[in-house]
């Protein structure tokens, strides 16, 4: 999209998965992209280098951990810092525990609200500043069908999926009225990425069955259209509610489930 050309993007958790295809189709479209997330520090630096050889943008690698409010606002400042505004903020970092509430770990619960939830409040609280003062912005929230709907064993993961479709709606009143500056999240099922890979991997052994039976009778089980959301399908909605075409898009709860929460 050419429109998008010369924008500066942070996206959280970066490094693999999701993130990475999405800073992978962002720098496509010419966007300079700032890498932030998890893993080891050659190979991150090595996805750098790619995306800055491949694409023609900047595309620094910015440590930080999400799940302190402090660092996750170092960050956007930190990002300012390195490509001199950020124009694009999308949220996806994220973990995943599965326990029953009774058992649920107190540390566990704490991680994945700072992460899923607070980090994004953070962001988004040091970016709108210079979002509004330069008359375009852009916050992309990667949500979750849990974030409209429930499964159990996942309490900390849907409240805060919960919690950061709601925090959208909230901002998105708050800036009704900016010239070009939106937030809205999208709210995708199951993407094959890593994360998801090794949940079937465990299902498979858990449940005594083949991982073709696990993806459709356990993994995809609520999803009626039986197949997985790409990484393709999240970089172009993504690329549209970034560009000028997506300036109309506020404070909404994108499904993208293939019917899941039609139900």
């Amino acid at each position: 999209m050419a429109d998008l050309k010369g924008r500066t993007a942070v996206i959280t958790g970066s490094t693999s998965g999701i993130g990475l295809g999405i800073a992978e189709g962002l720098a496509e479209s010419g966007v300079d992209v700032v890498i932030n997330g998890l893993g080891d520090a050659g190979e991150i630096q090595a996805i750098s280098q790619r995306l800055e050889d491949q694409y023609g943008v900047r595309a620094p690698v910015i440590d930080a951990d999400l799940t302190d409010g402090q660092a996750a606002q170092q960050l956007i400042r930190d990002a300012e810092q390195a490509l001199g505004q950020v124009d694009i903020v999308v949220n996806n970092a994220g973990v995943q525990h599965v326990s029953p509430v009774e058992d649920f770990p107190d540390d566990k619960w704490e991680k994945i609200i700072s992460l899923v939830l607070s980090a994004g409040f953070h962001t988004t609280k040091a970016a709108l500043p210079g979002m509004k003062s330069r008359g375009y912005g852009r916050i992309v929230n990667i949500a979750s069908a849990h974030g409209l709907v429930a499964s159990p064993y996942k309490a900390a993961y849907v409240a805060a999926k919960h919690g950061i479709v709601g925090f959208t709606k909230t901002v998105a009143l708050e800036i009704a009225e900016e010239p070009d500056l939106t937030i809205n999240a999208i709210c995708p099922a199951y993407v094959r990425t890593p994360l998801v890979e090794g949940q079937i991997a465990d299902q498979a052994k858990a449940h005594n069955m083949n991982e073709e039976q696990v993806i459709r009778d356990v993994i995809l089980a609520a999803q009626p259209n039986k197949r997985f959301v790409t990484i393709e399908e999240l970089v172009a909605l993504t690329r549209l509610l970034c560009g000028h075409e997506g300036r109309s898009f506020n404070g909404a709860a994108i499904p993208m489930d293939g019917g899941w929460t039609a139900r």
